[in-house]
């Protein structure tokens, strides 16, 4: 099971946790596989803390998940703060987008933030807001592997990752955006198929993980969208993935800052109840269906705004959504691929990375017999 970009990182199994929690981040590096935080959410200073955190409790190495897109509102302004940027942003996004989502989550009884936990309007989904996130991450030495989710990073940014000494890769949702990944100089591509949750492209794992693994050559492509047990890492190793780029799975364990509510809805969804939805983000995002999406995708309401404006209006949903579960049960994000059918118990994440080893050695296992029949 252990492939180039496992030596290349120094882990036992290329098996990489994509999550927004450092504790399960942690304990996958230190079950052997790779924890890749996502960083969107974070101020500067949350992610310094988030990754001495991180520096202190995980014995190997981790990642981290950036997003910059390649396209955005916003993208080429020079000089200016975060702050300035988000100020000059927010002038764009209309009063009737901000009163629909309100209107949303008062029509279902979601209390409001308190004064002192309003969030900040822009998160990480720009160059600008990035490049103080960067500088933090190469302050961590154990943060070996860099991703960027949407889109090919800036020369700038590939230069400064690999001049550190790390890997920086991309995800990508069909051949011609790995391409674009491959030429740019990345180390490696994530190739996530539509079954993915989050931010996925329209084409299929079957058909796109071989495709984009022709198309690069000996570039190191980890396959992602839909992987929930072992027979699915033996299945993208076998189409010559060199990895398993999982999201969704993480969800579920024990160690995930998931409200016990929201963790509900996702073990008693079925693959039948995602929808890829521009309301949340402002780029199709595949997330569980339920009545703020579909009001969101009426004829007779606002249509969402483009990246990262729609996040500024919908960023106070979310962060009432994670401190208010219970109530925001029919109006909340999210997000997650359609293996969600897989993800019915609570398990340890070591436990997680254990099953996936042994059910992928099944799969070998069962497939040699076939070989010598």
């Amino acid at each position: 099971m252990r492939t180039e970009i496992c030596d290349r990182l120094g882990i036992d199994v290329p098996i990489f946790a994509f999550t927004h929690c450092r504790d399960v981040a942690a304990a996958v590096s230190n079950a052997g596989g790779l924890g890749v935080l996502g960083a969107v959410g974070f101020s500067p200073e949350q992610l310094e803390v988030e990754l001495t955190w991180l520096d202190e409790h995980v014995q190997g190495v981790y990642g981290v998940d950036l997003v910059i897109p390649s396209k955005y509102e916003g993208k080429g302004v020079e000089g200016l703060t975060p702050q300035e940027l988000e100020a000059q942003l927010a002038k764009l996004v209309p009063q009737g987008h901000r009163d629909f989502a309100a209107k949303i989550l008062a029509d279902h009884n979601v209390p409001e933030l308190p004064a002192d936990e309003q969030p900040n309007q822009l998160l990480g989904w720009t160059a600008t807001t990035v490049a103080p996130q960067i500088d933090v991450i190469l302050e961590h030495p154990k943060a070996k592997l860099v991703a960027n989710a949407l889109g090919t990073p800036p020369d700038d940014v590939i230069k400064q990752i690999q001049g550190s000494g790390r890997l920086i890769g991309a995800l990508c949702g069909s051949v011609k955006h790995a391409m674009n990944h491959k030429n740019a100089g990345l180390d490696f591509v994530v190739m996530q198929g539509t079954e993915g949750g989050g931010h996925c492209g329209e084409v299929s794992s079957m058909v796109l993980w071989p495709q984009v693994v022709d198309a690069i050559g000996d570039m190191p492509a980890l396959a992602a969208g839909g992987i929930g047990n072992g027979r699915q890492v033996a299945s993208a190793l076998a189409m010559g993935a060199q990895g398993a780029w999982t999201g969704s799975l993480w969800l579920t364990v024990e160690e995930a800052n998931v409200p016990p509510a929201q963790m509900q809805t996702y073990i008693d969804a079925t693959s039948s109840d995602t929808v890829r939805s521009r309301s949340w983000t402002g780029k199709p995002c595949r997330m569980l269906k339920n009545d703020w999406t579909e009001a969101w995708d009426r004829d007779d309401t606002p249509n969402p705004l483009g990246m990262p404006l729609q996040m500024m209006v919908t960023i106070d949903g979310v962060k009432r959504g994670h401190k208010y579960p219970e109530a925001a049960k029919d109006v909340n994000f999210n997000p997650v691929g359609q293996v969600v059918g897989q993800l019915n118990k609570i398990e340890r994440s070591a436990d997680v990375i254990q099953r996936l080893i042994s059910e992928y050695l099944e799969s070998c296992e069962r497939l040699n017999k076939l070989n010598n029949q």
